[in-house]
């Protein structure tokens, strides 16, 4: 099956609103003409709001790094998912290894997260992926199956739909260092079996797996030339519209 590609960047703790508004302002001209695969951008917190509006007409999707999973509440610092559906978000970036590891985000947590989003009709991007000693440990599959099993628990097939997987290898995550496409390759397909398991063959052949970890226009066509990848959580590479055009752009521009 043909999955419509997802080009998504993450920018992290990087750029102010003017810095937002003017990345856009050269962004969207760089990828007026794509039509055969999605775009999607996800600022900080702060610029959400200024970037949807800048975004309005262009073929951009707008998503956040994170979520609280309740409504509201004395919860300080922190943002709900009908915030974000408020201001006109689209995706939601879940689990993503920083939270996990620096913020110390457990996999219930994610799931609590994951079903704020749902209810929101918003699209979970659910980010997964193993340590370096865990890779060196052989742990990997183990890690990416308890990832999926315990941060999808109770959900149905028809509540998420709409998910994004996000492989990320922590140990490729702002390091230089990539997964090859055959490492890639056989953590995604691992990912769709576990999928299949947990909600049918049918349901794991429409979900988006994307890969992240040092994606760049080098190594772009290379990964997304495997049958199970569909598409790139970009990082540090996201913060040049130029560059991230080139990795949205792929196949597409000599």
């Amino acid at each position: 099956m043909k999955r419509r590609p997802l080009i998504a960047g993450n920018w992290k703790m990087h750029k102010t609103v003017a810095e937002t508004l003017a990345y856009i302002e050269a962004f969207k001209p760089l990828v007026a003409g794509v039509e055969d695969r999605d775009i999607m951008l996800a600022p900080p917190f702060t610029a959400l709001d200024a970037a949807q509006r800048a975004l309005e007409g262009s073929p951009v999707a707008l998503g956040a790094q994170n979520c609280h999973w309740e409504e509201e509440g004395a919860f300080t610092g922190e943002i709900s998912a009908r915030m974000l559906s408020d201001i006109g978000v689209s995706y939601v970036i879940i689990g993503h290894s920083e939270r996990r590891h620096l913020f110390r985000e457990t996999d219930e947590m994610i799931r609590k997260k994951i079903a704020a989003v749902l209810r929101h009709d918003l699209i979970p991007i659910l980010c997964i992926g193993e340590t370096l000693e865990e890779r060196e440990a052989g742990k990997t599959l183990s890690v990416l199956e308890r990832q999926l099993k315990e941060g999808l628990k109770d959900f149905s097939a028809r509540d998420l739909k709409n998910l994004v997987v996000a492989y990320e290898p922590v140990w490729a995550i702002g390091t230089g260092k990539t997964a090859t496409p055959e490492q890639a390759e056989e953590a995604h397909a691992f990912c769709r079996r576990i999928l299949a398991e947990m909600f049918g063959a049918d349901f794991a052949e429409t979900v988006r797996i994307l890969y992240g970890g040092s994606v760049k226009p080098e190594n772009i066509v290379g990964l997304m030339a495997r049958p199970d990848i569909d598409g790139a959580l970009v990082g540090g590479a996201s913060l040049k519209p130029d560059v991230f055009a080139r990795i949205v752009c792929f196949g597409r521009m000599k």
